[in-house]
């Protein structure tokens, strides 16, 4: 190679977006909650995790309710992780301080929920680049297609199932994935 070649490839190289590698397991994510902390993915182990990308001004955000009152009812076996994002029609402008004051105000919500983040395209978050793609999950390629989409992690930390965003968390679908 000639040293112009050189010094391209590494001007090009330090340049390049750095991708965050994407954990093996479920279990080795830890993300920013939206008060700052960290929500540690490890901790759950041995119960089911339904991860839920939220919005706050979508014709689903209702779904915050029953999520809140599934997460009440199966406590102990059933962990749900909001991740709220901004990817579909503009429906989650706010801050991670409007988020969680909204949630906390018109739905209660207790449930552990993130820092807001992408869930599709370039900048997709790497906790989503896991959920939607078969060489990580182990399952199925998907993509998430609205607000409120959900996927189901069973307490092996296997991804089980994927509902669409229009599905309420109380269907009897959804349900009785969770009470297998």
């Amino acid at each position: 190679m000639t040293l112009t070649l050189v010094i391209l490839l590494k001007f090009f190289a330090f340049f390049a977006p750095k991708s965050e590698a994407i954990p093996a397991s479920i279990y080795d994510f830890k993300v920013k909650a939206l008060d700052g902390s960290t929500i540690d993915f490890s901790k759950y182990k041995g119960k089911k995790i339904l991860i839920v990308n939220t919005a706050s001004q979508c014709g689903n955000t209702p779904q915050y309710a029953d999520l809140e009152a599934m997460y009440k009812k199966y406590d102990g076996k059933l962990v749900i992780v909001g991740f709220p994002a901004n990817d579909f029609g503009a429906q989650e402008p706010g801050s991670d301080k409007e988020i969680s004051s909204f949630c906390t105000k018109n739905y209660g919500v207790t449930f552990p929920m993130a820092s807001k983040i992408t869930v599709k395209g370039d900048n997709m978050a790497p906790i989503y680049q896991w959920l939607t793609r078969k060489k990580y999950n182990n399952l199925q390629d998907s993509e998430v297609k609205w607000n409120f989409q959900k996927y189901l992690i069973d307490e092996k930390g296997h991804l089980v199932a994927v509902f669409k965003p229009g599905m309420k968390p109380t269907e009897p679908e959804i349900v009785s994935a969770i009470e297998k």
